[in-house]
């Protein structure tokens, strides 16, 4: 009897085993959609994530969806610079691997002409005090597009005339290929003794006294670029003499223009390697 018992016993351990065992991929499966929430749950939650990035006022018109951890923004804004600036907070937002700004700047509509006019007013007095006469940036207006070009003497002016254009209504895109010249003591020490050379000779210390219209110099690895507006052709000739004199200059090149003369930009006169 006792063996008996035992084998029942023993039968029905293993049946029990057995049925738990089988059990185990349903109930496997049944918890899945708890542990791990679908690629729509999660572009959900993202949504509403991004969403929350852009709460301020000057996104009132813009909107969100987010695919696969991809953002797309879409709407518009008043100033170039919310444009930018959704898309750096959207990229902050946890879960999104992409961003596509499909924002349009909306805003006043301004003419090319007088956004050019505007714009360069604006940047010439920019960072005045700051070595302004050392920043040499062009600039380029198309159909709304503004691009930024030439020397700047550090990142920070460099960031500075992004602001300015950025912020400006009617600006519908702003392109940087700004240069930043070299970190370098001894261009430093060049730009000063360049400087005093031009401006201390008496007939061009006229050009120190409008902040805003001076001669720009812009020194990379000891090689000299001259820039801006004189009134003759003496007076830019002078100029490059007097830079070309200055000790430890390895080249000069006078991009100057003559007030009421046609631009020569592609052909720099009195360029000279020592």
């Amino acid at each position: 009897m006792t063996s008996k018992a035992n084998l029942h016993t023993h039968a029905a351990l293993v049946m029990a085993v057995a049925g738990a065992l089988m059990s185990l991929p349903a109930a496997s499966l049944a918890a899945a959609p708890r542990l791990a929430p679908t690629l729509a749950q999660q572009d959900g939650s993202n949504s509403n994530e991004v969403a929350g990035k852009l709460s301020k006022s000057q996104f009132k018109d813009v909107k969100v969806s987010v695919e696969n951890g991809i953002a797309t923004l879409t709407g518009t804004v008043n100033i170039y610079e919310y444009k930018v600036d959704a898309e750096k907070r959207v990229r902050k937002a946890k879960g999104v691997t992409a961003v596509r700004n499909q924002i349009e700047v909306g805003g006043p509509s301004v003419s090319d002409n007088d956004l050019k006019t505007k714009l360069a007013e604006k940047l010439a007095y920019d960072r005045v005090g700051y070595g302004n006469a050392f920043n040499s940036i062009t600039m380029s207006v198309e159909n709304g597009v503004v691009t930024l070009g030439g020397h700047a003497r550090t990142d920070v002016d460099k960031d500075s005339a992004m602001t300015v254009v950025s912020t400006y209504p009617g600006v519908k895109e702003a392109i940087d290929d700004i240069e930043v010249d070299p970190v370098s003591i001894m261009d430093d020490q060049s730009r000063l003794q360049v400087a005093r050379a031009i401006y201390g000779y008496p007939s061009l210390n006229k050009y120190a006294i409008d902040p805003a219209k001076p001669i720009r110099i812009s020194v990379q690895n000891g090689h000299v670029e001259l820039y801006g507006v004189v009134d003759t052709q003496a007076d830019k000739d002078t100029a490059y003499i007097r830079a070309n004199g200055v000790p430890g200059i390895f080249s000069v090149k006078n991009y100057l223009q003559v007030a009421n003369q046609p631009s020569e930009m592609q052909k720099p006169s009195g360029q000279a390697q020592k």
